[in-house]
């Protein structure tokens, strides 16, 4: 199954590369699309940088401003339709690593076979309970 993870990110030069080893980790044959802000950190280049190292699984999108999270996701989600329409799962996650990759093969499981929709909770007590509805 092809997934696209979308990361928005804002001066998290010091987080970008281990989440997206860490992704890539869980889901090696995933594509991960990084979405900057303009960070003034340097996080754009350094995911430059890791495109360039392994453009079939790291793709940047900068964007000239602070526009905030939600503007960011929007962004990342219309691009990655636009560049990866062979895709058949979008997975959203922040880049400080308080989202777990390690929970991301349970997750797209989950979106895979149980349901069209699967969201994770770092607040939910039990993590690895599925519910249906």
């Amino acid at each position: 199954m092809s997934v696209v993870v979308v990361v928005p990110t804002y001066n998290e030069r010091d987080n970008i590369v281990i989440l997206i080893d860490t992704v890539l980790e869980h889901l090696p044959d995933a594509r991960i699309l990084v979405v900057d802000d303009n960070s003034p950190d340097g996080t754009g280049q350094v995911a430059d940088e890791l495109a360039a190292k392994m453009p079939d699984r790291v793709s940047v999108l900068h964007r000239n401003q602070k526009q905030g999270l939600g503007a960011a996701y929007v962004a990342g989600y219309r691009y990655a339709m636009e560049q990866f329409p062979d895709a058949a799962l979008f997975v959203q996650m922040d880049a400080d690593l308080s989202h777990d990759p390690a929970y991301l093969p349970a997750l797209v499981e989950t979106a895979s076979t149980d349901a069209d929709v699967a969201v994770g909770s770092r607040y939910h007590e039990q993590t690895n309970e599925r519910r249906h509805g």
